[in-house]
């Protein structure tokens, strides 16, 4: 049998980055459906008997009647493909969550005890899903387990396996956390999951990752995973982009411009006609004469970007901050006194550079 698995793709997400009510995080959210419609289109070219959905489908908080329905009408259309739905600690499960609201299709089936319970996908082939029923708190869903009768047991939940739990140490709570090996001593062949956004692949469980980018700096190739489960219970996995939006991580090197058009120009060869949402690291030595600004930055960016954010690395003012250490003059005694204020790195080179530029006379006093 070949289902579709996905997870984490977290609908109504605020993207605070790119403005939350703007423009941009508009965009962002639909590129989140846009993406469950690349999910469902793969389930529906490929035949495949099922599509699961591990958890996070939607955010809890922020989610709208719209969403729910969107949602329906998008899963009635798999039909009759069987839509099997487990929620999780982002999309808990309760009266007021839009699994018990929405007046789902015949196809749509929503998970909504704590543990784990069975529905059958096929002769000799057992599906074991459960839910979140709150937003924290959940406990093993595999501990104490054991399916009823023969056959093959497969699983279907968010959880947090143990050995790469990030948020150990953090203080925070895991979310139905588990080992690895709780599911081969439950008596399951695989566990299709949701939680990690990160993609990961071991031999008794899958996480698919988030389909659609939440984030800058997210790594591996996430999707949607195509499973096929065997008559003997052996599964095998590959993974599809879904994705309608790129995310790209650039780093732009301010050495050696000394012109705001050659920054322009140096920042336009960096983005090199590259379409979706972007972050910008900005570094390297700016020359002290080159009025740069952010706004000239995001401006710029947006010409080829849905979305930007610009942040600042190793940045160094273009003034010779030593040799004017050394000065007997008003504007060495300045960078004597901002030098032994112990101001964080970045603030020291911003006072420095804006502190000069005035000495001098200018007017262009904000800097990066």
């Amino acid at each position: 049998m070949k289902i579709v698995h996905f997870a984490d793709l977290h609908l109504d997400t605020g993207f605070a980055w790119a403005g939350a009510g703007g423009t941009a995080a508009r965009q962002r959210r639909q590129s989140l459906r846009d993406s469950l419609g690349s999910v469902t289109a793969l389930a529906r070219d490929l035949g495949a008997g099922a599509l699961f959905c591990g958890g996070d489908l939607y955010e809890h908080d922020r989610v709208t009647p719209d969403t729910g329905r969107f949602l329906r009408a998008t899963f009635a259309d798999l039909a009759p493909c069987p839509v099997y739905l487990a929620p999780g600690n982002h999309d808990w499960y309760g009266p007021d969550s839009l699994y018990a609201l929405v007046d789902w299709s015949p196809n749509v089936h929503v998970f909504d005890e704590p543990r784990l319970e069975p529905v059958s996908l096929r002769n000799g082939l057992t599906l074991w899903g459960a839910a979140h029923c709150a937003p924290a708190n959940t406990g093993n869903f595999f501990e104490g387990f054991a399916p009823d009768g023969p056959g093959v047991h497969v699983a279907l939940c968010h959880a947090a396996e143990r050995t790469g739990l990030a948020q150990q140490g953090s203080g925070k709570q895991p979310h139905a956390p588990f080992d690895a090996q709780d599911i081969e001593r439950a008596g399951l062949t695989h566990a299709f999951l949701g939680h990690y956004h990160r993609p990961r692949d071991a031999a008794r469980h899958t996480y698919p990752g988030n389909p659609d980018p939440l984030a800058f700096g997210e790594v591996g190739r996430r999707g949607a995973v195509v499973a096929t489960i065997g008559p003997d219970g052996k599964v095998t996995t590959e993974r599809r982009d879904v994705a309608t939006t790129a995310a790209h991580d650039l780093t732009l090197d301010v050495t050696g411009c000394f012109s705001q058009q050659e920054v322009r120009n140096r920042l336009a060869r960096t983005a090199d006609n590259r379409r979706g949402v972007v972050r910008l690291t900005v570094e390297g030595e700016l020359h002290s004469d080159v009025d740069l600004r952010g706004d000239d930055l995001r401006r710029t960016l947006l010409e080829f970007f849905d979305a930007v954010q610009v942040r600042f690395g190793p940045l160094r003012a273009g003034y010779d901050i030593e040799g004017i250490g050394q000065e007997q003059t008003v504007r060495g005694q300045f960078v004597r006194d901002v030098l032994a204020a112990s101001l964080q790195e970045d603030e020291t080179r911003r006072v420095l550079a804006a502190g000069l530029r005035a000495l001098e006379g200018r007017t262009d006093l904000e800097t990066l």
